[in-house]
């Protein structure tokens, strides 16, 4: 089987020694990490970063707090598996503390003695996405190996020939978020700045020369 492509890791934590730390442990479980120190950064980077799960701290010494910033986030990208970084002493108590949003993962950061508790949080986060379609393995010299797992379910669902309305609704995300999905998937293939190309087009065909036509669900429920 094909390696799976890395999946990319936004580490929102303030703190210089532990975000290294932190980093260094999951690059080495065969994450790409992209660290940050505050909320407002990872706002600002993150269609730049287009991870697949937020690792934030709780405590970011400012507003946005972590739980903020994930809802935020999740706004523009309800996809985005989200782990919580805490030093309260167990899941109830940040839930009474904050309103942490759903399909979340927590690690009290006394337990993170090695990779493990994180990376099998990251694990569960990524899990309760649920994609659309199940990401099949991408041929490592294929452009598409530079998709995100998301970028993969969306061009999938373009090559059995949806619209962003009808992906919008299966997916059940708005469709300005499917738009800038879509958009993301594009300009990582190279296909965002050339106005002669119609990358809607060009895209399902690089789909098609990896995998073949994908057989087409139902289009309705």
């Amino acid at each position: 089987m094909t390696p799976r492509t890395p999946r990319t890791v936004l580490l929102v934590e303030d703190h210089a020694m532990t975000r290294g730390l932190l980093q260094h442990a999951l690059e080495g479980e065969g994450f790409r990490v992209v660290p940050v120190e505050s909320a407002r950064r990872a706002i600002r980077e993150f269609d730049a970063i287009d991870p697949d799960v937020l690792v934030a701290d709780i405590e970011l010494g400012e507003r946005p707090n972590g739980v903020d910033l994930a809802a935020i986030l999740r706004a523009q990208a309800p996809y985005l598996g989200v782990v919580f970084l805490s030093n309260y002493p167990n899941v109830d108590s940040v839930e009474r503390e904050f309103a942490a949003p759903a399909r979340s993962s927590f690690v009290h950061k006394g337990s993170i003695d090695g990779p493990a508790p994180l990376v099998a949080a990251i694990e569960a986060a990524l899990s309760d996405e649920e994609p659309a379609v199940a990401v099949t393995p991408v041929p490592a010299d294929s452009p598409l190996s530079a998709l995100s797992d998301a970028q993969l379910t969306v061009l999938r669902l373009l090559a059995e020939g949806w619209s962003n309305a009808e992906i919008s609704a299966r997916r059940g995300i708005t469709l300005r978020s499917t738009e800038r999905l879509v958009s993301r998937t594009f300009t990582t293939l190279g296909l965002g700045d050339d106005s002669s190309v119609n990358a809607r087009v060009a895209a399902v065909r690089m789909y098609v020369r990896a995998f073949g036509v994908p057989d087409s669900p139902a289009r309705r429920p």
